[in-house]
């Protein structure tokens, strides 16, 4: 790991330190989002799994819009930091948006998936096909928000400071060696 530096990501100990926090920060949500949606819950009764898109949203929007906002909000919220906490740990400055917000997204929906696979198994927890919906939306809104303003910023503090930096890495290990062409034989 020494003095190599992928393309594009922070550099030096910075990076280290930004990414150390970024695992951090994902394995505490990740037990968080855990002992959330997969304790036992002591109910009297359970309701049927939904397996239809939308219809736990209908059902929610049927209780009136605060009590609506509220669950749908929780559903969104869940896995909502795994939209910045992911390219956090990922560590790359330049890449493209589309990219990092499908890379995001995916990860978000399986995540989500495997919670409410995972769920099967509790007691008192149902699998809820809008709950899948509603996580990966949460993350999307998040990275988008999030992510590119804060790489943007990122960047222009590292243009800032990166030529006296580079000049001092060349003065440090000396000029980049160069390979003449050889030709090939007939």
């Amino acid at each position: 790991m020494g003095g190599v530096q992928r393309q594009g990501s922070i550099g030096g100990s910075a990076a280290i330190r930004i990414r150390a926090t970024g695992i951090l920060l994902l394995a505490a949500h990740l037990v968080f989002v855990a002992w959330v949606a997969l304790r036992p819950l002591n109910v009297p009764w359970v309701v049927p799994a939904n397996l239809h898109l939308f219809d736990g949203i209908r059902a929610d929007l049927r209780l009136g819009w605060p009590e609506a906002t509220r669950r749908i909000g929780e559903g969104m919220g869940l896995l909502a930091p795994l939209g910045f906490l992911l390219p956090l740990v990922h560590g790359r400055l330049r890449v493209s948006r589309l990219a990092s917000l499908v890379r995001t997204v995916t990860a978000g929906a399986l995540l989500s998936l495997g919670i409410e696979l995972l769920q099967t198994g509790v007691p008192g927890q149902v699998v809820d096909v809008d709950s899948l919906l509603l996580n990966t939306v949460g993350v999307a809104l998040a990275h988008v928000a999030v992510v590119p303003p804060v790489r943007a910023w990122l960047r222009r503090r590292a243009e800032h400071r990166e030529p006296s930096a580079v000049r001092q890495e060349e003065a440090a290990q000396g000029p980049t060696p160069r390979i003449t062409r050889v030709g090939v034989a007939p």
